[in-house]
């Protein structure tokens, strides 16, 4: 009867030791990199402030938007020109830094066709005036530099990338104006013009490169007689690729050749895609449409991304390029780039009724701002302009000088990495291609946030604090929570 009583009597107590432990909550496992105006740089972040949240962010992978395409730079002859003056140790850390695995991993990016405004001078690959057939085609003039770079990121990207090229200008002898600037092409050329685009992308292949799209024409309604351009209405562009460029590749066997039209600001995108698609053989041959970030240094033109998606729901709408422009880039301070004091072209030329969209402003903010609303938008690409320059903001031609994310002294064989790099990488390094948008639901207005589900079933969540206040947030999926702190001013990429 003892033995009994002090049984019971053990069992009693286990009974209330065990209720007396607190239930353990199942959290989120989450992985949470950060880049901030205090220093942090993709830095891993582990421990968070114990306040209680301020706000929730849920996610819900139910419901999902757009497929990603990638996230990148372009190659253009200015930084291939200043990969090839640095010593092979420095070109080879700024190649990972953007194309390998433990970089940024670029997986979508653009390249010029013939020169541009960051080309060390004009050329076109078809110098010989009146060969209408292109026998004189030849990409001669990128095997010293532009091809080289291809190649090495090439090399250095374990899942590849695509690439779009651009066109700025015919060659001036198949224009009306006879010009590398303004001007429109000769109705005669047409052919030629649509034939150029298919040897190009032979005689990149046969260097081992393969061209995965084009854009029509870079900024098809000019830039205001600058640098190298030509024009086109949305008419135009739309006739020359149903009846010419895209038959040419139909009949070349470069159906599977990507056409994007327009590529320039969003403040007209409703005209442009209206033409595009404006039946059922123009919405055969345009497989998307390209846009760009100039016409205001804060607005994402909401309402015409928008407009563009609805109108062509199955086609890409990729941003191809955009940079920090008409500015001398900052050397090795990183807290200018959070500062409100870059300018941009607008800030001179813009009429009185539009000089409100250039305002001064922080370069990481524009950047952070521009993708994660791009991609709540619809937008399923982002590129970035030179993936390099110098301290004076090019080599550029034109001197039309700019900032890249990656700044060199190429006379000091001296290396940059600036706020930019880390911010594009935020994106491209932890949203793959084939990405899914996902839904979410954010409490707090002032955090910026957008999320994606990636292939491998992996989850990024984006947010950017834009405040000078320390945030608190509950993150939560299925019904299970994290309790995540965000620096001020800063931007943080959280893996579920």
């Amino acid at each position: 009867m003892k033995n009994f009583i002090l049984l019971k009597l053990l069992i009693i107590a286990i009974v209330m030791s065990s209720c007396s432990k607190p239930k353990e909550e199942k959290q989120l496992s989450v992985q949470v990199f950060e880049t901030s105006r205090s220093g942090n740089k993709l830095t891993e972040i582990k421990q968070f402030k114990e306040d209680k949240p301020t706000s929730k962010i849920v996610v819900d992978t139910s419901k999902t938007y757009q497929t990603i395409s990638g996230f990148g730079g372009s190659f253009t002859e200015a930084s291939a020109y200043l990969l090839n003056q640095l010593s092979a140790e420095n070109r080879q850390k700024i190649i990972d830094a953007y194309f390998a695995e433990t970089g940024a991993h670029y997986s979508l990016t653009r390249t010029h066709m013939n020169s541009c405004d960051f080309s060390l001078g004009q050329y076109s690959y078809a110098p010989v005036e009146g060969d209408k057939t292109l026998e004189n085609f030849s990409i001669e003039e990128d095997k010293e530099d532009l091809i080289p770079m291809i190649k090495d990121a090439m090399k250095a990207s374990t899942d590849g990338f695509k690439i779009i090229s651009s066109p700025w200008t015919a060659p001036p002898w198949m224009k009306d104006n006879k010009d590398w600037v303004g001007g429109k092409l000769l109705p005669e050329y047409y052919d030629t013009w649509a034939l150029f685009f298919s040897k190009y992308a032979d005689a990149y292949k046969a260097e081992g490169i393969d061209i995965w799209g084009f854009t029509v024409e870079n900024e098809p309604l000019g830039n205001d007689s600058n640098w190298e351009s030509m024009h086109y209405t949305p008419k135009e562009m739309t006739d020359f690729v149903v009846n010419h460029l895209g038959p040419q590749l139909e009949k070349d066997g470069k159906s599977d050749l990507v056409i994007l039209g327009y590529d320039q600001n969003r403040e007209h995108l409703d005209e442009w895609v209206d033409e595009m698609y404006r039946d059922e053989t123009s919405r055969k041959y345009f497989d998307g449409t390209a846009i760009h970030w100039y016409a205001s240094t804060y607005k994402i033109f909401e309402d015409q991304l928008e407009y563009a998606k609805n109108k062509a729901p199955d086609k890409y709408l990729i941003e191809t390029e955009g940079c920090i422009d008409a500015q001398i880039p900052v050397w090795k301070d990183d807290d200018w780039y959070w500062q409100k004091e870059a300018t941009d072209w607008g800030w001179e030329w813009a009429s009185e009724d539009n000089k409100h969209l250039h305002p001064k402003y922080r370069p990481v903010y524009r950047y952070a701002r521009d993708i994660i609303g791009c991609l709540n938008n619809g937008v399923d690409g982002w590129i970035d302009w030179n993936m390099v320059l110098n301290r004076q903001g090019g080599p550029n031609w034109f001197e039309n000088w700019c900032v890249a994310p990656v700044i060199v002294d190429e006379n000091q064989d001296e290396v940059y990495f600036t706020p930019l790099y880390y911010t594009m990488a935020h994106f491209s390094k932890y949203v793959r291609p084939g990405a899914k948008r996902i839904a979410f639901d954010s409490t707090d207005e002032k955090l910026q946030v957008t999320a994606a589900q990636n292939p491998d079933g992996s989850i990024a969540v984006i947010v950017f604090n834009p405040t000078e206040e320390e945030k608190v947030f509950e993150l939560e999926h299925q019904n299970i929570s994290k309790t995540i702190s965000i620096s001020p001013q800063a931007l943080q990429t959280i893996i579920l």
